[in-house]
């Protein structure tokens, strides 16, 4: 019998807990609740498999919750879906900066958000156990699939789980170019809900952290980009 999957639902609204509760126990999945930061925080301990993050939240507030989840080493790499209720490009890139997996906006639709859900455990899980990569370096950077683990000069760098995908990506197909779109479906898979802006977020928070090998992300202005050979 496999493993049931545990979610953490965090929102100060309980009609919108019991909801996603109701519709995610139905799917089988094992449903923790938090209804302020300071409590996600603490239940994020637990070590659920994804988290669904209200913005809106009392005291400190969604954003502050998503960089605690990802500054952890213990927590870094768990799934993140921000929910919102106020349709603001601003806070879709805020979220998508600090790490956040995927942006859904209020009202839910359940069907909706349980393929979303389902599709980031699949990412998730693809990116534990599927690949074969062996170790890879290239100049002061050196990236372990198996141990979901980054250096820079010897330095462990903590990576969010879609910013070491994507880098993975481009290490393992260096040389080429990808346009953003092949990249947002190769990488967040075509039935993730982002835009075409997403992955300039990310590739910036990458070249920020690889510091002094950020050279290494090439932009080919009009096309996408590419890890350097």
């Amino acid at each position: 019998m496999s493993k049931r999957r545990k979610i953490l639902v965090v929102d100060d609204e309980r009609d919108i807990v019991d909801l996603l509760r109701y519709n995610l126990e139905k799917e089988g999945f094992e449903v923790m609740a938090a209804f302020d930061g300071e409590e996600a925080l603490r239940k994020i301990e637990g070590r659920p498999d994804l988290v669904l993050l209200d913005v809106m939240l009392p005291g400190m507030d969604g954003f502050e919750v998503c960089r605690g989840i990802r500054s952890d080493p213990a927590t870094h790499d768990i799934p993140v879906l921000m929910l919102t209720a106020r349709s603001n490009e601003v806070d879709e890139i805020v979220g998508l900066e600090i790490g956040a997996d995927d942006y859904i906006m209020k009202p839910i639709s359940p069907r909706k958000l349980l393929a979303r859900v389902k599709a980031a455990l699949r990412r998730a899980e693809q990116q534990e156990t599927g690949t074969q990569d062996g170790p890879l370096a290239i100049e002061g950077v050196r990236i372990d699939p198996a141990r979901y683990r980054v250096e820079v000069d010897g330095r462990p760098i903590a990576f969010a789980r879609r910013e070491f995908d994507l880098l993975h990506f481009l290490i393992r197909h260096q040389g080429k170019v990808f346009s953003r779109e092949a990249l947002l479906d190769s990488v967040w898979g075509s039935d993730a809900n982002v835009v075409d802006r997403t992955v300039d977020v990310h590739v910036r928070r990458i070249r920020e952290k690889l510091g002094p090998y950020e050279h290494l992300i090439e932009t080919v202005k009009g096309v996408g980009y590419r890890f350097r050979e």
